[in-house]
């Protein structure tokens, strides 16, 4: 047998905030009040270290080559875009919007070692893949033990 601390005022309580955390989110300043071309949102990014190189890849399906933008400056990686509405119907009556459209900036500080110059960038299938290169110096590489 279980024994469990009595609290007569826990459930109820536990029960109503949990409530207000839902409806807070749900009536403030949600997507369809402000319509879904005025929201900023933020793409999903893996960052992976190879032997070789850093690989970024952004998830950004739906979005076009020419909507998306990669610049660096003084070892910053900063990536930039816009995801479009598909709606032509400005007048449409919506009773559900859950994809994000808008605008989107993200930004990875870069490591010293990276050849930042000899980055190269592919987009397929809504994945934007970013290689940076590492120096010829930081690779990792076997040393031999002398007795």
């Amino acid at each position: 047998m279980t024994l469990v601390k009595f609290a007569p005022m826990r459930g109820p309580w536990q029960t109503h905030h949990r409530l207000d955390r839902i409806f807070d989110s749900f009536f403030s300043d949600t997507q369809l009040e402000r319509g879904p071309e005025s929201c900023n949102w933020s793409p999903r990014v893996d960052v992976e270290e190879t032997d070789k190189a850093l690989v970024l890849r952004a998830d950004l399906p739906g979005l076009d080559k020419k909507d998306m933008h990669i610049n660096v400056e003084d070892n910053r990686l900063t990536i930039r875009g816009e995801r479009k509405s598909q709606s032509e119907d400005k007048d449409a009556n919506f009773h559900r919007v859950e994809r994000t459209y808008g605008t989107f900036t993200r930004s990875f500080t870069l490591p010293a070692t990276v050849l930042a110059d000899q980055m190269e960038a592919s987009y397929r299938d809504g994945v934007l893949e970013v290689v940076i290169p590492k120096a010829e110096e930081v690779k990792p590489r076997e040393i031999e033990i002398k007795s």
